[in-house]
C-alpha cells in the first residue's frame, strides 16, 4: 500500500501518551491514527478500516486477518445461511412466529429464512400499515411476497398510530408523550411508532386465537441499528443515534424475555442482499432501495415554532465568513482565527480559490437536523447556500464538507435550486403529522422515484430519501406574509455498507437532466419545492 491512504478518522477521540512497547505507525497531522507492538502482536488503529469512506480499509483488515492473524476464509455465505437456519429452529422448535415484514430487503430476506428453517404453518407473516407509507406501498409488498409463496396479512393501523403515545425518559423518571400527529420531537416519534408496531403485533397474535406468550416475534434488525439504537448487543459504550423501530424499550424487554427471533442482527445491509441472492429472491426486491420502519413520519421535519438558541446569530456570522472567505480575508474578519483552528493551510487555500470564483448566498435555516458527528448523535442547525445560475457543484462539496466541520452547530448543508436566496429565513410553517401534509411528500416521493426509475438511474443511486422541511424561502418581508409553504430536500445518497457514504455528484453519478426534471415538476398541491440536499 501507499504510505497515505485516505480513510475515516474519528476525530472526538486522541492518544495523549503512547504506552511502552508500543510505536506509532500512523498519523494524521498530529493526531496519533495507529499503533502497534509488532512483538506481540497487537495493532489499533483510530480510524475506521471497516467503513467504505476508508478507500483501502478491506485489503487493511485482509492484511490483519490472514497475514498477522493466520485466519483462514473458510467462512461462505451458504455457511452464514446454514447457521441462520439453525438459529431459528434452535430457538423456535415447534412454536410459531409472527414476522413483521414492512417490505425492504432486511425483512424479506429474514421472512426467507423463516419460510426456509420452519414448516409453513409456523409462520405468521405480518404487514402493518402504520400511515407512513409510500404511495401503493401495502400493495405492492403483499403482491411481491405473494410471488415469493408466502402469504401476507395485511393490517391497516394508520389511525391507531396518527393517535398512539407511549412513555420515554423525562430526567430521572418517565413521562407519555402527546398523540404522534402533535409530535414534534424525531427521537418521540420513532418511540412511538416502535412501540407501537409491538402493540398492533400483540393484538393480532390474539386474533389468531394465540397466546402473546407462547409466539415469538422475528424481525429484520441489522446490526446498524443496534448500533444506532445503543443496544447492549452491540456496544456497552455507543452514542444513542436515533431509535430505530425494532430496538424500543418495549422490545428490548422481549428480548430479555427470550421472545425475539432476529437471525441477522451480527449482518450488515451489503451482507443481507448477499444473503438474499443466495436465497434465490428477485433483484427487485434485493436491490430496492432502504425505506425506514417509521417511514414518512421521519422524513417530515416538523415543527412548532423556529430554532434560534443563543448560537444562531454567531454561527449565522461564521457561516459567512466561510462562504465569503476571500472577501473575509481581505477584511480581517474576526472569526478567521475559528476557520484556522478546524481547516489545514492547504484547506484554506482551496476555500479561497473556491469562494473567489463562486459567489454564494448562505442562510442559517431555523430548523434542527438529526445527523452524526465524530460517532456522535447531534440535532442541529442546516445551511442553505444558493446562487443565481448553474450551481458549481465542485465547488458546492467544497464548503459542504468544511461547513459542519468549523461550524460545530450545523450538521447538513443544502444547495437552494432556483435564484439566489435574498431573504433569511427567521420562521417556519407550524409543521405536524397531518394527512394533508403526509400527501404531498408522498406525491414528491412518487415523482421523484418515478423520474428516477425512467430514466435508468435506480442502480447508480443506493438510496433517495425525499424529506419535508417547514421552510418557505423568500417571502417578501414588507409584505408580512405568513410562513406557508414547504420545501422539499432530495438527498442522493451512494454507500455500500449504509453505515458511511457520499452524495450523489450531479453530471457525475447522476445526469444533470435528471436533477432538472426532478426540480422543474412541483407535485401536486405541493409548495415551495425548491430545496436540494447534498
Amino acid at each position: 500500500m501507499k504510505q497515505d491512504q485516505h480513510v475515516l478518522l474519528t476525530h472526538g477521540d486522541s492518544v495523549q501518551t503512547v504506552g511502552n512497547g508500543l510505536k506509532v505507525i500512523a498519523k494524521s497531522g498530529d493526531l496519533v491514527a495507529g499503533l502497534a507492538d509488532e512483538q506481540n502482536r497487537l495493532y489499533g488503529v483510530q480510524f475506521h478500516p471497516e467503513v467504505d469512506l476508508t478507500t483501502n480499509g478491506k485489503a487493511m483488515l485482509h492484511n490483519f486477518l490472514f497475514e498477522i492473524a493466520g485466519c483462514q476464509g473458510g467462512f461462505t455465505m451458504e455457511s452464514r445461511e446454514a447457521q441462520c437456519v439453525r438459529f431459528i429452529r434452535d430457538i423456535v422448535g415447534k412454536n410459531k412466529v409472527l414476522m413483521l415484514v414492512s417490505g425492504g430487503v432486511d425483512s424479506t430476506v429474514c421472512a426467507a429464512l423463516l419460510h426456509k428453517a420452519l414448516q409453513s404453518d409456523q409462520v405468521l407473516a405480518v404487514h402493518i400499515d402504520n400511515g407512513f407509507l409510500r404511495r401503493d406501498e401495502s400493495v405492492q409488498v403483499a403482491e411481491s411476497l405473494a410471488n415469493q409463496g408466502l402469504k401476507l396479512h395485511v393490517v391497516n393501523s394508520a389511525q391507531r398510530f396518527y393517535g398512539s403515545t407511549t412513555l420515554v425518559p423525562d430526567g430521572a423518571g418517565k413521562r407519555r408523550t402527546l398523540p404522534l400527529c402533535q409530535v414534534v420531537a424525531p427521537e418521540e416519534k420513532r418511540r412511538i411508532i416502535g412501540d407501537t408496531f409491538v402493540h398492533v403485533a400483540d393484538e393480532v397474535i390474539q386474533d389468531f386465537h394465540l397466546r402473546p406468550e407462547d409466539v415469538f416475534l422475528a424481525q429484520g434488525t441489522l446490526r446498524p441499528d443496534l448500533i444506532e439504537s445503543a443496544s447492549h448487543l452491540a456496544s456497552k459504550k455507543a452514542d444513542a443515534i436515533k431509535t430505530h423501530h425494532n430496538d424500543t424499550e418495549l422490545v428490548r424487554e422481549l428480548r430479555a424475555q427470550g421472545r425475539v427471533v432476529e437471525p441477522l442482527c451480527e449482518f450488515h445491509k451489503d451482507e443481507v442482499r448477499a444473503m438474499g441472492v443466495a436465497l434465490g429472491l428477485p433483484s427487485a426486491l434485493v436491490q430496492r432501495h432502504p425505506f425506514p420502519g417509521p417511514g414518512l413520519a421521519v422524513r417530515v421535519l416538523c415543527a412548532e415554532e423556529p430554532f434560534m438558541d443563543a448560537s444562531y446569530g454567531e454561527t449565522s456570522t461564521l457561516l459567512h465568513a466561510i462562504v465569503r472567505f476571500d472577501a473575509s480575508i481581505k477584511e480581517n474578519h474576526g472569526l478567521l482565527g475559528k476557520i484556522a483552528r478546524s481547516t489545514s493551510e492547504q484547506e484554506r487555500e482551496v476555500l479561497k480559490c473556491v469562494t473567489e470564483k463562486t459567489r454564494l448566498n448562505a442562510h442559517l435555516l431555523p430548523i434542527r437536523s438529526v445527523g452524526v458527528q465524530g460517532d456522535a448523535r447531534t440535532y442541529s442547525y442546516v445551511a442553505a447556500l444558493s446562487a443565481d445560475g448553474e450551481p458549481d457543484w465542485e465547488s458546492l462539496f467544497v464548503l459542504a464538507k468544511l461547513i459542519p466541520r468549523i461550524c460545530h452547530t450545523v450538521n447538513r448543508v443544502a444547495y437552494v435550486f432556483g435564484s439566489a436566496v435574498k431573504e433569511p429565513v427567521k420562521d417556519i410553517t407550524v409543521t405536524h403529522l397531518a394527512e394533508p401534509v403526509l400527501e404531498v411528500l408522498r406525491e414528491c416521493d412518487a415523482v421523484a422515484n418515478k423520474i428516477l426509475l425512467t430514466s435508468g438511474c435506480v442502480g447508480r443511486l443506493s438510496q433517495m430519501p425525499i424529506i419535508l422541511i417547514p421552510v418557505h424561502f423568500d417571502r417578501d418581508p414588507a409584505l408580512r406574509t405568513p410562513s406557508s409553504q414547504r420545501a422539499v430536500v432530495v438527498r442522493t445518497f451512494i454507500t455500500n455498507d449504509f453505515m458511511t457514504g457520499v452524495p450523489a455528484v450531479p453530471g457525475v453519478d447522476l445526469p444533470i437532466e435528471v436533477r432538472r426534471v426532478r426540480v422543474c415538476r412541483p407535485p401536486r398541491g405541493g409548495r415551495g419545492c425548491r430545496a436540494g440536499g447534498q
